[in-house]
């Protein structure tokens, strides 16, 4: 990024969608919440995500646009 465009940005990096998920924990917790919707149903999985205040915005994009999710990390 340079000069202008962190300017612009109020000096902060703005993040490309496909990167990849730097937070781990959260990483852990969204999978887990996938599966759980894959075995048991969407509110349970939507519930789940809340408790562990993950944003609204990040809930819905995870488990209503799967085509949206951002790929998964193997370590």
């Amino acid at each position: 990024m340079n000069r202008q465009q962190r300017h612009n940005s109020g000096g902060f990096a703005l993040a490309e969608p496909n990167n990849q998920r730097l937070d781990l924990r959260q990483r852990d917790i969204v999978n887990h919440a996938i599966s759980v919707q894959a075995s048991r149903n969407t509110m349970s999985a939507i519930e789940y995500l809340k408790a562990q205040d993950i944003h609204p915005d990040v809930i819905e994009r995870v488990l209503l646009e799967p085509e949206r999710r951002r790929g998964t990390l193997h370590h």
